[in-house]
């Protein structure tokens, strides 16, 4: 791991300089440089992790004094993969120097231990990393059809998969038939497994599953959604942007039915 101190002046990374859910962005793109070149040498700085060998680092924009231009970290959403994991990586970090300032055990002060990247207390000196919140996303197929939502929060009224986190005592498959069945009404089968996303808004892990219909007519609970209906893939709205597993999901039902009717 690379501090502030092993930093070689003319050493180039690339820079995450979080704040929230938000990252210093120029013209869309994640600053590259030396510590040297924008003034961070000697400030308290970690590195995430290597990006084709090039070091990721992190550091809070609480510890810059000029003010930066920052973006959202959805606007990364198109980068590569293994970067845009990087950039989510430090925005988690961030957020967690920011909400686990305090030890929910004893009330002592938190402090960032470098060595764990971990908050830790310096009374009991106990350790906190970072909590991450499991969520289920899950794209529901009846024959020819998938199953898209619209939530309130969406803008230009998106369509999307059904999402929803895990409860106590529950599992995966049981939280994926759950928020399905609260959501839309549907019962649901054949629930199988189909991949894993970090979500740093503002620390989530989405896992994703693949269903298909058993039962029951569409009533979407209006608190939590606007809209839910069957689509044809023909026939589909604004969906999920690429990178997202949510557009994974959808991008895989709509193949699959689809190959399901050249194979008939």
């Amino acid at each position: 791991m690379l501090k502030n101190g092993d930093l070689a002046h003319n050493s180039a990374a690339y820079w995450c300089v979080v704040s929230g859910s938000a990252l210093w962005l120029e013209d869309g793109n994640l600053p590259f440089g030396t510590a040297s070149d924008f003034g961070f040498l000697g400030r308290d700085m970690v590195c995430v992790g290597h990006y084709q060998d090039v070091p990721v680092m992190w550091l809070n924009d609480m510890q810059i004094e000029e003010r930066l231009p920052m973006g959202s970290l959805r606007e990364c959403i198109h980068y590569p993969e293994a970067l845009f994991l990087l950039i989510s990586k430090a925005v988690q970090y961030g957020h967690m120097t920011q909400s686990m300032r305090f030890c929910p055990l004893c009330g002592g002060r938190n402090h960032l231990n470098h060595n764990q990247l971990a908050m830790q207390c310096t009374e009991c000196h106990t350790l906190h990393y970072p909590r991450i919140f499991p969520c289920i996303i899950v794209a529901v197929r009846k024959e020819q059809q998938l199953l898209l939502a619209q939530h309130p929060r969406h803008p230009n009224g998106m369509y999307t998969v059904i999402a929803g986190f895990l409860e106590v005592g529950e599992t995966l498959e049981q939280c994926v038939a759950r928020e399905v069945k609260e959501e839309t009404g549907i019962n649901i089968t054949n629930i199988r497994y189909f991949g894993s996303q970090p979500w740093a808004f503002p620390s989530s892990m989405m896992m994703a599953f693949l269903a298909d219909y058993h039962s029951g007519n569409i009533k979407p609970d209006y608190s939590e959604l606007s809209d839910a209906q069957w689509f044809l893939p023909d026939e589909m709205p604004l969906v999920a942007p690429k990178g997202t597993i949510a557009r994974q999901l959808i991008d895989k039902t709509i193949a699959d039915i689809k190959g399901h009717l050249t194979e008939n």
